[in-house]
């Protein structure tokens, strides 16, 4: 199996990793068949992601989605957050390998379910917004 030189590095040094205390948005998903969990920690400021930190229990492919995808969302609004896809994900790291696929799935999952928290803590309803998170299959 070959990794990117981006996946290794993101898996080696991943960016933005641990809790955020007081979170705005706090999203867990997980794919039972494969063992990844991640949990996703966002701080929003004005409609701006100021932070977002990430936990992750899985393979380094797990690892390495979860730190690009806080990195293709830190500093910006939350539309962009909410438009990130599995595929931007995979294309920042430069590729992975098909049977890794399913782990930028996760990393867009977490990102939007914290921001399905953030939406119901504010009191709105986050399903027109952030739409159904499906469990991956």
């Amino acid at each position: 199996m070959m990794y990117s030189e981006k996946v290794l590095d993101h898996f080696s040094n991943p960016r933005n990793v641990g809790e955020i205390e007081d979170a705005d948005g706090v999203g867990e998903v997980g794919n039972a068949k494969c063992g990844d969990i991640m949990k996703m920690y966002l701080k929003i400021d004005n409609g701006i992601i100021s932070d977002v930190k990430f936990k992750t229990y899985g393979c380094g492919a797990a690892v390495a989605t979860s730190s690009m995808a806080t990195e293709l969302i830190k500093g910006k609004p939350v539309s962009d957050a909410l438009s990130l896809t599995n595929k931007a994900v995979v294309e920042a790291l430069d590729g992975l390998p098909q049977v890794k696929l399913h782990c930028s799935v996760l990393a867009e999952q977490a990102i939007k379910s914290a921001l399905s928290d953030y939406y119901t803590r504010q009191g709105i309803d986050p399903l027109p917004i952030v739409g159904e998170i499906k469990d991956e299959d």
